[in-house]
């Protein structure tokens, strides 16, 4: 019985061997494979190579292109004053409103104009009001000069009928006219009196309003009579229309 049994385990055994030595017996599966790690090394030398600029295939990365001016410029040419321009014919444009150089009108006043008071001979018993402006700047003449003579507590009325249709404004260098009507020609005024002081107030934008500085226009050495009857006309762009009144 023993003797039975021991031929086919040597059997089996050199045939166990013999597989062994050609190379076709059992593998283990888990040992690293050569070829398998040679493989991985290829798979990663691409994404390096990514890197540096370079793709598999020899072409330059599209990533390591630099944008220099920081934003994406269509039209293939830097914008180098970092604003957005609107184009017109290939140049950029400003969109913001230039400032206005038109110099700011003021109100004529005292501090800004000269001004001088002459009788007249005619008519009679009348004064003539002149004012230039002798500022850098142009300037308007509101409604009519308010007078006082002296110490005089009562302010003229101005002639309704010469009101014109505009305000007078005078450019640097130019002048504007008033007409003083002084007494009534047939001596029917009141209070009558002789005065060697006047005082000319400007009226701003609003009726009776300051204008500003007022002016003190010398008078005759003789004074200046005048009565109740007292009236003044609006401020006038022509000398002879003042005195019309």
């Amino acid at each position: 019985m023993r003797k039975h049994h021991a031929l086919p385990v040597a059997l089996l055994a050199a045939l166990a061997l013999t597989a062994c030595q050609d190379g076709t017996g059992t593998k283990d599966e888990g040992a690293a494979q050569p070829q398998s790690a040679s493989a991985t090394v290829t798979a990663t030398h691409p994404a390096e190579e990514g890197n540096s600029g370079k793709g598999s295939n020899g072409a330059t990365a599209t990533n390591n292109t630099r944008n220099t001016s920081g934003a994406q410029n269509t039209s293939g040419t830097r914008n180098t004053s970092g604003t957005q321009g609107t184009k017109d014919n290939g140049h950029a444009k400003s969109t913001g409103s230039a400032k206005s150089t038109t110099a700011t009108r003021v109100s004529c006043n005292g501090s800004n104009t000269t001004v001088t008071a002459q009788p007249v001979r005619r008519p009679v018993n009348h004064m003539l009001l002149t004012v230039r402006n002798t500022g850098s700047k142009t300037c308007d003449l509101y409604y009519y000069p308010v007078l006082r003579f002296g110490e005089m507590q009562w302010v003229p009325q101005p002639i309704k009928d010469s009101k014109p249709q505009a305000v007078t404004t005078l450019a640097p260098g130019e002048s504007g006219y008033a007409g003083v009507s002084l007494s009534a020609a047939d001596g029917s005024g009141e209070w009558g009196t002789t005065s060697h002081k006047l005082t000319v107030g400007f009226q701003g934008r609003t009726p009776n309003s300051d204008g500003g500085p007022s002016a003190l226009p010398a008078l005759p050495a003789k004074g200046v009579y005048y009565d109740s009857t007292l009236t003044v006309t609006y401020w006038l762009r022509d000398r002879d229309h003042a005195l019309s009144y």
